[in-house]
């Protein structure tokens, strides 16, 4: 039996963090897609050829559609989200949560503890090992 392609979308509109999300996750052998808007990713979530990614790492403030709103759309899928951000909002991160969100990290994020919460996310055990 063939082993699952691991897969992630990183949304951000800081090219920077996009980037350094890509790198880290492929390091760990995970397939990263990286979107600099909400509406990009949709878009490409809308085509029917398009898988649903493992997990999707957020920022939570974005021009037009914001990450609680992409959250909100997305909840039907069951797609975990993963929530990097320089928001400092109790509120916020409360909404993130109680909606669902695997993670709410702060920028600059720990990538140790992105790829633990990445782990969870997929489903997979922790590759502390690895970390």
């Amino acid at each position: 039996m063939a082993t699952p392609q691991l897969t992630a979308a990183v949304v951000d509109d800081d090219e920077l963090i996009c980037r350094a999300s890509k790198r880290l996750l492929n390091s760990f052998g995970i397939r990263a897609d990286t979107f600099n808007s909400v509406e990009a990713l949709l878009e490409t979530l809308s085509s029917a050829s398009s898988p649903l990614p493992g997990c999707l790492i957020i920022d939570f403030e974005m021009p037009g559609i914001d990450g609680l709103e992409l959250q909100r759309r997305l909840v039907p899928t069951g797609v975990p989200i993963i929530f990097v951000t320089a928001t400092d909002d109790d509120a916020v991160r409360g909404k993130a949560l109680a909606r669902g969100a695997i993670g709410f990290l702060h920028k600059p994020f720990d990538s140790d503890l992105l790829m633990r919460t990445v782990w969870i996310a997929l489903g997979l055990p922790q590759a502390s090992e690895a970390l």
